[in-house]
């Protein structure tokens, strides 16, 4: 039993088995498989390691983004000059990277609390204008000078249906924008800012962004912003919109890090008057805004209804560096595909080409009972002591059987097999 045991560990630790492999002289199966083997080798070259960048492994960044507006607008309005700085015309003010900058607006001045009528709506009678869980703010009074109801709102009612054309805030497009971005690489442990070497002070000062000219100046002009989104400046300023700035972070850490520099990027998000697309509801952006008072000891308000450039600065990051451990699963996984060439060529070997059949006879090895009969009997006439004559007898007319069944078989390996003879 012991002898046994150490047999089996020793076959098993001291033993190789390798696949049986056959060579096949065939030229259209030769091609394909070439081809195949230089396709997946193009594959993993080009497109895993080249493009992917598969020997690397990836990170993206904790990012913060400040923002500062600088400029100043004027208006006249019916002889009502004002100026406007960015206090008045930035939402909000603490510098964040989601904001809207105002080019034009609508203002209604000296509201305040009381009765007044409504500028829409028709009424014929009180009766039109009673008040529900929908219409609280009515009064039940019809108006006979309007002809609408009588409403309980901050008075005079706002007239917002006539646009300013011109926008009222067209030196909005001379305003500038100050971008300052950090961005840190955790599993890297660096850290970049936009204001990379080369960018100090002084060139602050008197840069202005240009996307072949000055690609690293953090300083935008509104104009230049809108016109490399794709929109027109006074067509987004009459009824606003939306841009999108994106601070693009794509790095290389294979390199030094100072070749880590950021790419900006401009995307019109929605508000050009001539999109074509009829399926949205409204056009632009806007909100309204008051500023309260008190006059004469009574609350009062100016309300503005707001168009603008809503400004939003999108960081976007991914860093990569050299690994092993991506690297060897890549080359592995580009191991493995090489066997797509094996299996396409042996389905072509066996079910394709003409001599399908012998291809088959030579890839693999057939057993049948007849045989093993043959070294059964063999086995049993040494254990019995039959006569040598007798043996041969029976194991001839096993071999006349065999030979019988496969003669019918052009491609038969009959012929090949080995019968152990034990001296």
């Amino acid at each position: 039993m012991k002898s046994k045991i150490s047999n089996a560990l020793s076959d098993f630790f001291f033993e190789y088995e390798t696949p049986r492999q056959v060579l096949v002289r065939n030229r259209r199966v030769g091609v394909v498989c070439r081809l195949i083997q230089l396709g997946v080798l193009a594959y993993i070259i080009g497109w895993v390691f080249i493009y992917e960048k598969g020997y690397q492994t990836s990170d993206t960044a904790v990012s913060s983004v400040f923002s500062k507006m600088k400029g100043v607008g004027y208006t006249n309005v019916s002889g009502n000059e004002m100026v406007w700085d960015v206090a008045d015309y930035v939402f909000p003010s603490q510098g964040d990277s989601s904001f809207v900058v105002m080019t034009n607006y609508i203002i209604t001045e000296g509201q305040k609390m009381g009765k007044c009528p409504e500028l829409e709506g028709k009424c014929s009678s009180d009766g039109d204008c009673e008040g529900g869980s929908l219409k609280r703010q009515m009064t039940g009074v019809c108006v006979n000078a309007t002809k609408t109801c009588e409403v309980l709102t901050w008075c005079p009612v706002e007239n917002d249906h006539n646009i300013p054309d011109p926008p009222l805030l067209m030196s909005a497009e001379n305003y500038t924008l100050f971008i300052k971005n950090s961005v840190t690489f955790p599993l890297f442990g660096v850290t970049r800012s936009n204001l990379v070497e080369g960018i100090n002070y002084a060139y602050i000062k008197t840069c202005l962004y240009h996307p072949t000219d000055s690609p690293l100046c953090p300083i935008f002009k509104l104009g230049d912003i809108v016109k490399l989104s794709g929109f027109n400046f006074k067509k987004i300023a009459k009824e606003g919109g939306a841009i999108g700035i994106v601070v693009d972070w794509t790095c290389n850490l294979d390199v030094a890090v100072k070749h880590c520099k950021p790419k900006y990027e401009f995307h019109g998000l929605y508000g050009n008057p001539d999109e074509t697309d009829k399926a949205r509801a409204s056009m632009g952006y806007n909100f309204r805004y008051a500023k309260h008072y008190m006059e004469d000891k009574v609350q009062k308000r100016t309300l503005l209804k707001v168009f603008g450039i809503r400004i939003d600065i999108i960081v976007q990051s991914l860093a990569r560096k050299f690994d092993i451990i991506p690297t060897l699963t890549a080359i592995g996984s580009g191991v493995g595909i090489f066997g797509v060439a094996t299996v396409v060529c042996d389905l072509v070997l066996l079910y394709l080409l003409p001599k399908r059949e012998f291809y088959k006879n030579m890839k693999f090895k057939y057993t049948d009972t007849q045989t093993q009969n043959i070294l059964y009997l063999q086995h049993d006439s040494k254990l019995l002591g039959l006569d040598t004559s007798v043996y041969y007898t029976l194991e001839a007319n096993a071999r006349q059987v065999q030979g019988t069944d496969q003669s019918k078989d052009p491609d038969s390996e009959a012929g090949s097999i080995e019968t152990a003879m034990t001296k």
